[in-house]
């Protein structure tokens, strides 16, 4: 079914709303500047971050911590610059969250440099009060749970996390509280795949899943990942879209279309 965007054609929030409810799926990508910014909107993905995984494939950094908020506000200008109908999500990186005061200074000043719509934070349930204030201030917000890239030196590593009935719980527990608190949108990353399943059906905000199986309702990916270009080990939920492809262009219009039919990802990029 064809749900009508804004008069601006600018898809927001409440348009991923809709999407869910309707049970169709969307696409999100990463970009970091204005060339590809142009060049995954035109391919029909519909949210664009920029995060803070620059730190890593741009800037080649081992963790994404080293990144600041200059780092996000120069590339999401740049790729803010590129988009007429996408939505632009950005990450609040490593260091910007430490209160729920200074995450509504540092969310206020990223979304008047980029002119971004919604703000990713990592955190769970530590930032639930975070959420609250963003949203009584009318910031939208995606909450992170599952893996949590800039906590990795506490976690131990990449790893996957609800695997246990306990975590479980507390991860759905913690679900909910952030939807209570107002965030907008939830990224899982790096979650049994019944989990991510569970967890979509009992929210009603849209949830997007990296390595959280085919039932989320939008999923999202590193564009360096899926064109085949980044360095040393893929992650197991990524998939190379340029195998088989002429072209780049070709390439995320592949990705677009195994999201919204359900065919990406599958078995073999899932975790149990």
């Amino acid at each position: 079914m064809y749900i009508p965007r804004p008069l601006n054609n600018k898809i927001t929030v409440p348009h991923l709303k809709k999407l869910k409810q309707q049970g169709e799926k969307f696409a999100c990508l990463t970009a970091y500047d204005y060339s590809f910014g142009k060049v995954v909107e035109q391919c029909g993905v519909e949210v664009v971050l920029v995060g803070d995984s620059l730190g890593m494939v741009i800037q080649g950094h081992d963790t994404t911590i080293p990144v600041t908020l200059d780092d996000i506000k120069y590339h999401a200008r740049a790729v803010n610059a590129a988009l007429d109908n996408a939505m632009l999500m950005v990450d609040m990186p490593f260091g910007s969250l430490n209160s729920p005061q200074q995450a509504l200074d540092n969310a206020s000043d990223v979304l008047k440099a980029t002119q971004a719509q919604v703000v990713k934070l990592e955190g769970g349930i530590t930032q639930i009060k975070t959420v609250e204030m963003l949203c009584s201030y009318g910031i939208a917000s995606c909450a992170h749970l599952g893996l949590q890239p800039q906590q990795v030196h506490k976690m131990g590593g990449y790893r996957v996390q609800g695997k246990t009935k306990n975590s479980a719980d507390q991860m759905l527990a913690t679900a909910c509280d952030l939807e209570q608190a107002g965030a907008d949108l939830l990224l899982l990353e790096c979650v049994p795949a019944t989990l991510a399943t569970l967890i979509t059906k009992t929210l009603e905000i849209p949830v997007i899943g990296i390595g959280a199986g085919t039932d989320v309702d939008g999923q999202i990916l590193v564009l360096h990942d899926i064109l085949n270009v980044t360095s040393g080990k893929k992650p197991k939920f990524s998939k190379n879209f340029m195998q088989g492809q002429p072209s780049i262009q070709a390439a995320i219009s592949r990705y677009v279309h195994e999201v919204k039919r359900g065919q990406f990802p599958d078995q073999s990029h899932c975790f149990a």
